[in-house]
């Protein structure tokens, strides 16, 4: 059977929800047609000039990388262009070009669920949660004869759906009652009297961003003048995504024998591995960020772990960071921290279409290349 770019794309997207991507990132499609036939599937961290030649030479129809070639706006990709001359080639070649960047980071597993698990911890939890996406919930007094009726004109306007579901509503019997006065026109019911109706009490959710469009669609279903409802947005909820993760290990260990760890679980780098801290502090609850990830160093300190790993660590920050009392910090190379999650991508992939044949581009892609020590 074949397999189309499309079809990889949504199980890209499935595990990588896009809308998990930061505001100024550039995820997905970067080059390649979806309806495209698709045998081959390479996955590597960046799309450098070398990663590409693999891609290329191995005939494959897609790339699958992490890091966006195209981050930045840009108003040229011409082939005499850095960026431009790769997106040509892999044009020419047939070979397409997905990126899964921040939303591989919050998504759950994503980038820190792959380097937590190559350093043997045991996830409790993001480092940064994201909270749910914001959702309405609708509660209407409706005649029991009309209840159908108006479901499914709220249903059409785009409430009752959560997650996989959808025409999800509760409907609890109920009397109601009012009393119309001078200048209603009930549709039920006289001017000056009491009126009391079977009614059902239904309830339903809906994205805050359909209010308009669900009011609309209530008004013009509902037999009343006036319907009868009330809307609540609900609080922010941690959804279980989100940047990093929380762990422990197995067992406490130092500094010295955890940083030994985190070497001997990712490649080897010309950065390396170092650690900041005392070699002999007990370590037994660890932060890790695939990345770049100075940013949530305030973060750790609020959460009290023991150790946090991440990239790209700089010297102020660091010696700021001790001098608050922080834990102590594993700082690795950028590409290293991020390349567990290739396999990551490819278990994904080969787990939801078995006729793709997939690789892991080994290439180094981390752009330190001498090593000063020696």
């Amino acid at each position: 059977m074949v397999t189309t770019l499309a079809q990889l794309i949504g199980v890209l997207d499935a595990a990588y929800p896009p809308q998990l991507a930061e505001s100024w990132d550039s995820v997905g499609l970067v080059c390649g047609d979806p309806r495209d036939e698709v045998t081959r599937v390479l996955i590597a961290v960046d799309a450098t000039a070398e990663v590409v030649a693999e891609a290329v030479d191995w005939r494959a129809q897609a790339l699958v990388v992490h890091h966006p070639l195209l981050l930045r706006g840009v108003d040229s990709v011409a082939a005499d262009t850095p960026k431009g001359a790769l997106i040509h080639r892999l044009v020419r070649s047939g070979c397409a070009l997905f990126t899964a960047h921040t939303n591989a980071d919050s998504a759950a597993p994503g980038v820190s669920d792959a380097l937590a698990a190559a350093l043997g911890l045991t996830v409790t939890g993001p480092l940064d949660p994201k909270s749910a996406d914001a959702v309405d919930n609708w509660t209407v007094q409706v005649p029991r004869a009309d209840t159908d009726r108006v479901l499914d004109a709220l249903f059409a306007a785009g409430a009752g759906g959560t997650g996989h579901y959808r025409d999800c509503a509760l409907r609890t019997p109920s009397v109601g009652q009012f009393r119309p006065v001078a200048g209603a026109e009930p549709a039920t019911g006289a001017i000056g009297e009491l009126e009391r109706v079977e009614e059902d009490r239904i309830e339903v959710v809906a994205p805050p961003g359909a209010r308009a469009r669900v009011l609309a669609a209530l008004r013009a279903a509902h037999p009343y003048e006036e319907p009868a409802y009330h809307v609540t947005e609900r609080a922010p909820l941690p959804a279980g995504v989100g940047i990093g993760r929380v762990g422990t290990l197995p067992r406490p260990e130092t500094l010295r024998a955890f940083t030994a760890r985190v070497r001997a679980a990712l490649p080897r780098t010309v950065w390396g591995v170092r650690a900041a801290g005392d070699p002999d502090r007990e370590i037994s609850s660890v932060a890790v960020c695939g990345g770049a990830g100075d940013s949530y160093l305030s973060v750790v300190r609020r959460l009290g772990v023991d150790a946090y790993v991440t990239s790209d660590l700089r010297h102020h920050p660091t010696d700021e960071h001790l001098r608050a009392g922080g834990p102590a910090l594993v700082d690795a190379a950028h590409w290293a921290t991020e390349f567990p999650w290739c396999a990551q991508a490819e278990a994904i992939v080969r787990t939801a279409l078995p006729a793709l044949e997939t690789r892991v581009c080994l290439v180094r892609t981390d752009p330190w290349t001498v090593d000063g020590t020696h």
